[in-house]
């Protein structure tokens, strides 16, 4: 028997590109600096798509990302590509929100909560300097053209690991989020449908947007508690079509569009991953005003994602939706603008928000919204494109 032949190792270099992974709140996910990226928005795509494990082309049921930084659930599969906007404490930040077994990347919505891991990267860039007590950076999201304030606390020029969240173990910075004049970040209107109440196949509902858009209804008109566990919600296919249909005809009254500007059909809001969002309300049992089971839209969050947690928020604080029926006592508003905090109690704790507004004859204005995550910086280096095409590569050499 002749002796096996041996391989020819021939050196390659396989490309890397560098990445930060890091924590906003309950989300996971990348940020990535912008100058690093190739100029071609479709080599940036097959990128996005390599860093995170996806399939590069259709759909792959049942992937579970092992060969990427992805982790199978909407919440950690988000990138962030960053920036330095002109002036001081000033970034850009672009959102592509991925799918586990979908190669499709949205890019039309912003993530509060992986937004909370911004400043820290800012910081660690230089985009930041430390203060005595506190600093703040304005970052401009492309995605929903909206402008948020992030502001990290200091002691003496030394970052604080002072804060705890629901949902997350241990204590880490805290950072606050201040969204600026949140409504109709996808709609232009604060009630899309013209009104505080819709009735959605008989269902009453309330369209709002704040931050992103969101259908909200009580969790007993769908023969629910309000208090079951994500899990169990997830294992109702029957309350998930129900929900998933509402969602639809919601998208639809709002008049919800594409990216490129076309409205969206029921079936590209059946198949969307992020608009609209929906929850369910019930009254609080405990420390909160609410309580909330909220979806991604497609799965139950195992807690509340402050984008949707801020919407929910100002439903709470607008006499006659849903959400204000719903309140032992709702906050009483005045023609002076004054702030007005809404505790909303979701599978993994209490989710404290702030809600800045007054009435203007019988019209609610609403300047901004405001909540507090903690965040931190999971690791930081470069990742081997063992697959990248010959296109990628080479625009890659290029850009350095």
């Amino acid at each position: 028997m002749s002796e096996p032949q041996a391989r020819c190792a021939i050196p390659v270099a396989i490309p890397e590109f560098p990445v930060c992974h890091a924590r906003g709140g309950t989300s996971t996910g990348l940020i990535l600096a912008k100058e690093a990226l190739p100029r071609d928005e479709a080599l940036v795509e097959e990128l996005l798509r390599h860093l995170m494990g996806v399939p590069l082309h259709g759909e792959w049921p049942g992937n579970t990302q092992i060969t990427g930084l992805g982790r199978g659930v909407p919440t950690s599969n988000k990138v962030f590509i960053v920036e330095r906007r002109p002036g001081e404490s000033r970034m850009t930040s672009t959102l592509a929100q991925m799918a586990a077994g979908k190669s499709a990347i949205d890019w039309s919505v912003n993530c509060g909560n992986m937004s909370a891991a911004l400043p820290l990267y800012a910081l660690q860039r230089g985009w930041l300097l430390p203060g005595e007590r506190d600093s703040q950076i304005e970052i401009y999201n492309s995605n929903t053209q909206t402008t948020m304030y992030a502001r990290l606390g200091f002691a003496d020029g030394r970052l604080l690991s002072d804060t705890r969240i629901p949902g997350v173990n241990g204590m880490f910075p805290g950072v606050d989020l201040f969204l600026d004049d949140p409504v109709g970040a996808k709609t232009g209107a604060l009630f899309p449908t013209g009104q505080r109440l819709d009735l959605l196949d008989g269902v009453a509902a309330t369209c709002i947007d704040v931050a992103v858009p969101m259908v909200i209804v009580k969790a007993s008109d769908l023969g629910k508690s309000g208090q079951e566990t994500p899990a169990q919600l997830d294992a109702d296919p029957q309350f998930k079509a129900r929900l998933l249909e509402l969602m639809v005809k919601g998208g639809l009254r709002m008049q919800l569009r594409n990216r490129d500007g076309r409205l969206m059909s029921a079936d590209e809001l059946r198949c969307s991953e992020t608009i609209p969002k929906i929850c369910i309300v019930s009254p609080a049992l405990g420390e909160g005003q609410l309580s909330t089971r909220y979806f991604t839209p497609q799965n139950a969050h195992p807690s509340l994602a402050v984008s949707g947690g801020c919407c929910l928020a100002a439903a709470c604080v607008a006499e006659g939706t849903v959400a204000h029926q719903l309140l032992a006592q709702g906050p009483q508003l005045s023609a002076s603008l004054g702030e007005y905090a809404v505790s909303i109690e979701n599978p993994a704790g209490v989710l404290e928000t702030l809600i800045t507004a007054r009435l203007d004859g019988a019209q609610m204005l609403i300047k901004g919204a405001a909540y507090r995550r903690s965040a931190q910086i999971l690791l930081q280096g470069t990742v081997p494109l063992y697959n990248a095409s010959p296109a990628l590569v080479d625009a890659l050499q290029h850009r350095n």
